[in-house]
């Protein structure tokens, strides 16, 4: 059994990966339904690793089709398979898994959908924008006879990997105490139909943006949430935005604090109106201190820079020290944490057990970033026994 990811450092894990490209012509065929930004980014990086084989694509959209056909022309040197429907799709019996990467408001039923074929999915974050929604996919995937593979790629940022490895792999911090998360960040990029600029498609932007967050400190945490409130709101961004006929209504900052049963405190901060992207996990324990942070950018040509710092006597990561991926790996999406969830699903099909999220981990993150915007539109503290209920789900599932 391979190690999971976690268990080794970030350099290690990045030349065992790049050694271990292939070259597209064998491996796992795959269907991707959605070609919007993020689903040409999996497609990219599939490329890039080589070790799957695209069977085909689907989306509604026939710009992004056409250009994600493009985009695999120029490197794959053949044509993009595209099926007419998703109908067609699943009905294709050669395909051996499939990723959705569709708008988020249509995850749940294309999941669903595609469950009927009992092969690995990954699907894209966050998995729902209902709580309903994401607790009975959390029910029909634990009876499923195949694996789900939530999109939290932020857990394989170099950063992370370290982060994780020292907590609860070294020990080093001792017992959790507190967590602090921040990302700062331009606004919202353009999406087709704009959907991630209203709250009805996208979830709202604590959903849609920061389950990823509330996924990291969940697993830093370790413990069950108990009570959420959240500050912030409309400041700067698409204030004046429209789109057939409907006004925006997503946030652009917030500050979240969230309580946990075993009585470590978690914090997030957002602001989506700045120039440059940087965000930080700072976990302090019984031992000391930890930073885990990322400095990068939308401009062209700007790469990532990641940073980790442990602050336990004796560490070698006390002063701090750089663990920024591979200039090829880096560049691929998301600092080069889209091509380790690929190198992740892989090894999930090849039978290993890697730390890529599950559906009830995914629905834990939804459900503390659901009752942070519950909690940031009401200006009320969230009980989360009392915020099931409401919505009728339960936690721990």
């Amino acid at each position: 059994m391979k190690p999971r990811f976690f268990s080794i450092p970030s350099a290690r894990l990045a030349d065992e990966a790049w050694l271990a490209r292939g070259d597209g012509l064998g491996g796992p065929r795959v269907a991707i339904v959605g070609l919007g930004m993020m689903g040409r980014e999996h497609l990219r990086v599939a490329l890039l690793l080589g070790r799957m084989q695209i069977q085909g694509v689907y989306d509604e959209h026939d710009a992004s089709l056409r250009r994600a056909a493009r985009e695999y022309q120029q490197v794959a040197q053949k044509p993009l398979a595209i099926y007419s429907s998703l109908e067609a799709l699943c009905a294709d019996e050669s395909v051996d898994a499939y990723l959705i990467a569709t708008p988020n408001f249509t995850h749940s039923a294309i999941f669903e959908r595609l469950m009927i074929t009992g092969k690995p999915i990954f699907l894209e974050k966050p998995m729902a924008t209902s709580l309903i929604d994401a607790q009975r996919m959390v029910t029909l995937a634990q009876a499923y006879p195949s694996f789900v593979q939530l999109g939290m790629q932020y857990r394989f940022k170099a950063q992370y990997i370290e982060a994780f490895h020292a907590i609860r792999v070294q020990k080093a911090l001792g017992t959790v105490r507190t967590v602090a998360m921040s990302e700062y960040r331009p606004p919202f990029l353009n999406k087709v139909g704009e959907w991630n600029k209203f709250n009805r498609y996208s979830g709202g932007t604590l959903v849609e943006k920061c389950c990823h967050y509330f996924d990291l400190m969940n697993l830093a945490v370790d413990g069950v949430p108990t009570k959420v409130y959240a500050q912030g709101g409309r400041a700067v961004n698409f204030l004046d935005f429209e789109y057939e006929g409907l006004s925006s209504d997503i946030d652009d900052h917030a500050f979240v604090t969230v309580n946990y049963d075993n009585g470590t405190l978690a914090q997030f901060t957002l602001n989506m109106f700045s120039q440059e992207l940087y965000e930080e996990l700072v976990v302090t324990g019984e031992r000391g201190r930890l930073v885990a942070s990322e400095s990068s950018s939308f401009r062209s040509g700007v790469g990532s820079s990641a940073k980790i710092q442990v602050e336990v006597a004796a560490h070698p990561t006390y002063g701090g020290t750089a663990v920024t991926y591979p200039k090829a790996i880096e560049s691929s999406g998301h600092s080069g944490a889209t091509f380790f969830e690929h190198v992740a699903f892989l090894a999930q099909l090849e039978g290993d057990i890697v730390d890529a999220a599950t559906p009830a981990e995914g629905f834990k993150s939804l459900l503390v970033a659901s009752a942070a915007q519950r909690s940031l539109a009401t200006g009320k503290v969230v009980l989360m026994d009392e915020f099931c209920a409401q919505e009728q789900v339960s936690w721990p599932c």
